[in-house]
């Protein structure tokens, strides 16, 4: 055996040594034990959905049409068109994919070509010829192939890093989508709420103008005194006094309905400025459970998808403590022009491009300790995003079943005071009681009217903060199903 071959199969069995020690650093990831998400009491029912206007059927994904509202329908279907948010977390996706792919490249060979022409002469001197070459165009052309053997992983655990990130950057447009969906439909019932306060209030005001033309046709029959027509007349005031808050609420909900589909604020729907009957559910709302609840939300599988993305970063802080391993090759031509593409002129090389680039170990130890630390803080920000999921959850049922009762309440004591007020007009009219009577009778019937209107307001509003809570309104935007975290939460 020649020397030359035995070099040649030394450096191959070298090789394939080194291909055979190959292994992944770093841990693999999976939900830790020790999660929030993995305890049994995360996944059980709700407390608040046991009141009776809930029902443990699953949450659909476009929940607004529980609502049966063709506007507010239209509203969110151009919301998620032309929404701002969307489109910049669009953007934001887009830019991950971009960085993944960028990622993916170095599992590849990378192909570096180089050509230079230039009119000179080479030194004779260089090449061991004492005579001097002549002048002449001279060429220099080669392709460079370099293959980084991925032996300890880093690559593999970089391109999981980034996948996860494509996914927790997926779920933070899914988010958007549920927050794009809420805050719409909490704007359109705004103004419609708006639009029925401002209808009671100014139905108040009729009553009371109604009843300053019967105090003063009473004044000047001399059956009362100035007195009564100046507090008929305040009071007529305090009710007009109600009227231009509503309107200004009514028309910054306009306003944020027209910019969150993507309008100028002044080209609000002329449709909904009309409108003065807010949309409800009237019907049981379907909230699931907590283990549904878990796989919906989408915050909650962002921040877990970015723990599993701080995991691999530490296998790719690790791999930073072994050699980086490359192997090259080069195939070129050098020389004058007039000799181009003579059998002299070419060069290669095979195998010599190996490169073993120790690292610094204290360094790299930091890298190590601070991508720990990350996943640390990940795991930390997962569990309490996921307990304040529930917390939300369970508020949101709590606050809507009590507003509920209040106004049950509200509207029983608003039938009082219409049959009270009823009753001392028309005793005030045939002079069975005093005005003072009469008058407090109309303000507590304009203050039940007016609390009702604000508590019906405020279920509407409660209702879209539910849906938000619930997490639901991302699916119908592309469909259900992302990433590892529905196949790596609960094992």
């Amino acid at each position: 055996m020649t020397a030359h071959r035995y070099i040649k199969r030394s450096a191959a069995a070298a090789t394939f040594a080194l291909l055979a020690a190959c292994t992944t650093v770093g841990p693999d990831y999976h939900v830790p034990k020790e999660a929030v998400i993995k305890r049994p009491d995360a996944s059980k029912p709700f407390i608040g959905a046991q009141d009776a206007p809930f029902k443990s059927e699953p949450l659909p994904a476009d929940w607004w049409r529980l609502y049966q509202d063709k506007t507010l329908d239209a509203l969110i279907a151009k919301a998620f068109k032309a929404n701002t948010d969307l489109r910049m977390a669009a953007a934001n996706l887009q830019r991950a994919h971009g960085v993944l792919e960028q990622v993916e490249e170095k599992k590849r060979p990378e192909v570096e070509t180089g050509t230079d022409v230039a009119y000179g002469r080479i030194s004779g001197m260089s090449l061991g010829i004492p005579e001097v070459l002549p002048d002449t165009g001279l060429y220099n052309g080669d392709i460079k192939i370099a293959y980084e053997l991925d032996l300890f992983g880093k690559v593999k655990r970089a391109i999981e890093a980034a996948e996860a990130d494509v996914e927790a950057t997926q779920a933070a447009l899914d988010l958007t989508h549920v927050v794009v969906a809420a805050d719409t439909t909490r704007a359109y019932t705004d103004a419609c709420s708006a639009g029925y306060q401002l209808k009671v209030a100014q139905h108040s005001v009729d009553l009371q103008q109604k009843f300053v033309a019967l105090t003063a046709e009473r004044v000047k029959l001399g059956r009362g005194i100035a007195l009564d027509n100046s507090r008929a007349r305040s009071q007529l005031e305090q009710l007009r006094a109600a009227l231009p808050p509503l309107e200004a609420r009514r028309r910054t909900a306009l306003y944020r309905l027209a910019v969150l589909t993507g309008e100028i604020p002044s080209n609000f729907p002329a449709d909904v400025a009309k409108c003065d009957t807010p949309p409800r559910v009237t019907s049981a709302i379907p909230v699931g459970d907590g283990a549904a609840l878990l796989r919906r939300r989408p915050d909650i599988r962002q921040s877990e998808r970015a723990l599993a993305a701080a995991t691999a970063r530490i296998g790719v802080a690790t791999a930073d403590l072994y050699p980086s391993i490359t192997l090259g090759a080069s195939f070129g031509s050098i020389g004058m022009i007039p000799g181009i593409g003579d059998a002299n002129t070419w060069h290669y090389s095979l195998g010599s491009l190996i490169s073993w680039n120790l690292p610094s170990f204290s360094s790299a130890r930091a890298r190590i300790v601070q991508a720990k630390a990350v996943t640390t803080g990940a795991l930390a920000h997962f569990d309490g995003v996921v307990l304040n999921a529930l917390r939300e959850t369970e508020s949101a049922l709590t606050v809507y079943a009590r507003e509920l009762d209040r106004n049950a309440a509200l509207k029983a004591s608003r039938d009082q005071s219409a049959l009270a007020s009823d009753q001392a007009a028309k005793l005030y009219r045939y002079g069975r009681t005093d005005f003072l009577t009469a008058l407090d009778a109309e303000r507590s019937l304009a203050v039940a009217e007016s609390a009702v209107a604000a508590s019906d307001a405020q279920l509407a509003a409660d209702q879209a903060t539910l849906f938000l809570a619930l997490g639901g309104g991302w699916e119908s935007s592309h469909g259900q199903g992302h990433g590892k975290q529905g196949q790596d939460q609960h094992h």
